[in-house]
């Protein structure tokens, strides 16, 4: 059982609470018998295609059936890394804001395939210098190009537009991660010209964990990284060709689809205005300054990002201030690495303890930053009372 007076700010994480609705639409999936999907179940209503074209708006593409659906965005990325077939000689050119869910796989096919991969190093907010990344595609000729919609360490947005042309003036491929930008950030992947984009639904889309997909632009085909069932053509050796379902092995996570087409439904009938954004940038900047008042050390990468804020503190290392939060004051952040480990040599933060982060959602009220505040204060007083 929560306890009453719970306060929870570890949005990047996993957004909560969920949008309105989110629960009982999976609740009813659990409850209803299961869907077609290819496998002779109720026909009457395709949870999994109208979820493609609530993505579609949200990802700023046209054809849903280049939205494969799968886990979360480390499903797709993984799909979208293995399955562009890169072998020894090969080039990848990513940075080192990535999320272990882009630098792991990377690890591997340096590993087991022999691709060379390169991590670029970003400013000191987390943000990757345009002209630093055209340069190193001049450079190195990667085949591929990875790189993250927003740092999920300092909220930092990166100039994707930019980013896209200089990889394909180079001859290179973009994935795009954006997972921790969509839902909160206007996202227009065929406007950028981004080739892959990997996304998850439990974060600032306000749906469930364990559903996600990859983004695949007309005319590039992937190699399946995972084969199986599909439904159709059952007689074949091979996946399907025809997407997703070239994609999409297996079972699907059918409840969180009907979940996630609930938060998405939700949100475009009440879009973040600009208004709300400028009130949850106003409380970011309240938090940045009284935390700074407190002797924090605040990461902070200016106004119009990810409502993300990570600190560090000189004399109370990022754990004990998480432990501390939660187990006295019944607040909910984020330490450590937050599963980007090579960022903080740019951030210059000691890279073994990482940082506190807090992350705000649509729901955070000011009452909650203050209460937050305190905390933060009662807890830097009584480190100095101990010193």
């Amino acid at each position: 059982m929560l306890p009453e007076s719970l306060i929870y700010l570890n949005n990047a994480a996993t957004s909560w609470p969920k949008a309105p609705g989110v629960t009982e639409a999976v609740a009813q999936a659990l409850r209803q018998p299961p869907g077609a999907a290819n496998r002779g179940g109720i026909e009457d209503f395709d949870v999994m295609g109208a979820l493609r074209k609530e993505l579609c708006c949200v990802l700023g593409v046209t054809d849903p059936s280049r939205i494969a659906l799968g886990a979360n965005a480390t499903w797709g990325l993984n799909v979208g890394i293995f399955g562009l077939g890169l072998t020894a000689g090969d080039c990848v050119l990513t940075t080192k804001a990535e999320h272990n869910s882009v630098l792991r796989p990377l690890y591997a096919l340096s590993q087991g395939a022999g691709v060379k991969v390169h991590y670029l190093d970003t400013d000191r907010f987390g943000r990757v210098p345009v002209g630093t990344w055209s340069a190193a595609i001049a450079k190195l000729q990667p085949q591929l190009c990875v790189c993250t919609h927003a740092s999920n360490v300092t909220g930092a947005v990166n100039d994707v537009a930019a980013l896209a042309a200089a990889a394909h003036a180079g001859g290179a491929l973009l994935l795009l991660d954006v997972a921790q930008s969509l839902g909160w950030l206007d996202v227009a992947l065929e406007e950028w010209g981004v080739d892959l984009a990997a996304f998850t639904g439990h974060k600032y889309l306000l749906g469930p964990q364990g559903i996600g997909g990859l983004y695949v632009r007309p005319g590039l085909d992937l190699i399946p990284h995972l084969v199986g069932g599909t439904g159709i053509h059952s007689d074949s050796e091979l996946m399907p060709p025809e997407m997703p379902l070239h994609l999409e092995a297996g079972t699907g996570n059918e409840p969180g689809a009907y979940g996630l087409l609930a938060a998405l439904s939700w949100l475009r009938e009440n879009p973040l205005t600009a208004d709300a954004h400028d009130a949850i940038e106003a409380e970011l900047q309240f938090l940045k300054a009284a935390l700074s008042e407190l002797g924090a050390i605040v990461i902070d990468p200016g106004p119009g990002g990810t409502p993300v804020l990570s600190f560090t503190f000189a004399d109370m290392t990022p754990q004990d201030i998480g432990s501390l939060l939660c187990d006295s004051y019944d607040i909910v952040v984020r330490t450590g690495l937050h599963c980007a480990p090579y960022i903080f040599s740019c951030l210059d933060v000691d890279p073994t303890e990482g940082t506190v982060r807090v992350s705000l959602s649509r729901f955070t009220i000011h009452a909650e930053i203050l209460a937050f505040i305190e905390a933060m204060r009662d807890i830097i007083t009584s480190s100095a009372g101990w010193s």
